[in-house]
């Protein structure tokens, strides 16, 4: 099975029965960027054409899940969101678009939470079907802590999963939520030890499995019927406002903070 799989700088791709793990290897932190969203997509593809393979779980190898893009000092990025030493710097794709493919793909996913998924990384915590986490974990969209506009399509996937207001203090406060509190608003499905976090997402994605595969792809694409759709809309829409805030003060004093590990100083300009 695994035979058909390409080959990945950045993700270790594993078959267990009926279950597929994709592992995002950037330890401990797992920034991701354009060239590791490509990865993670071209695996679900790949994944999809596998007949064995029934579900999936999304973990990730370290002490975060994904803590979002790097943007360190402002120089790790480039404005469409990829490294400047990397060949893909010529891709006119941004990678919030990249994204979408994520979107697209057939096979119901669970993922293993078991750390902080921050900005962009909770963007990529909402493209599994289910989450398993643990009290370790946190979850925050601080894009408006760093002077800037949510992006990865949280603005259509955040509210509805958790509801427009929820989603609106996550917005505007950034503030960071626990296991515990993604559970009780509906964040996260379920909570375990820390130890427990992938077992558990393997548990739950082969109790998908066990289930006649034709059935659970039609009633995932029922259910999913229109969201890859929905969030390209709304990524478009977000990086429309995300590369005018780009040129803001405000941004450049948000990303130059949290190097810093400071409280900014926004001034509104």
């Amino acid at each position: 099975m695994t035979a058909s799989l390409p080959e990945f700088k950045d993700i270790a791709v594993t078959i267990d029965g009926h279950v597929a793990t994709v592992e995002i290897r950037r330890p401990p932190h797992n920034f991701f960027d354009m060239v590791l969203i490509k990865q993670i997509a071209t695996a679900f593809e790949a994944l999809d054409e596998i007949h064995d393979v029934r579900a999936l779980v999304l973990a990730a190898e370290g002490k975060s899940f994904c803590a979002g893009a790097n943007f360190g000092d402002g120089s790790k990025l480039d404005k469409d969101g990829n490294r400047p030493d990397e060949s893909t710097t010529t891709n006119s794709a941004h990678l919030y678009q990249e994204a979408v493919r994520l979107f697209r793909t057939r096979k119901p996913i669970v993922g293993a939470i078991q750390g902080p998924a921050i900005g962009g990384g909770l963007g990529l915590s909402l493209v599994p079907d289910f989450r398993v986490t643990c009290s370790e974990a946190r979850f925050a969209a601080n894009f408006t802590r760093l002077g800037f506009h949510p992006g990865f399509g949280l603005t259509h996937t955040l509210p509805a999963l958790i509801g427009a207001q929820q989603a609106a203090l996550m917005f505007y406060t950034a503030r960071r939520l626990t296991g515990e509190d993604a559970v009780k608003i509906g964040l996260a499905d379920m909570l375990v030890p820390l130890a427990d976090v992938r077992g558990a997402a393997h548990k739950l994605a082969a109790e998908i499995a066990e289930n006649a595969p034709l059935a659970i792809a039609a009633t995932r694409a029922t259910m999913r019927q229109g969201l890859a759709e929905r969030v390209k809309a709304q990524t478009d829409h977000e990086l429309r406002l995300q590369q005018d805030l780009r040129k803001s003060a405000d941004f450049k004093e948000g990303v130059k903070a949290s190097a810093e590990r400071r409280t900014p100083a926004f001034t509104g300009r």
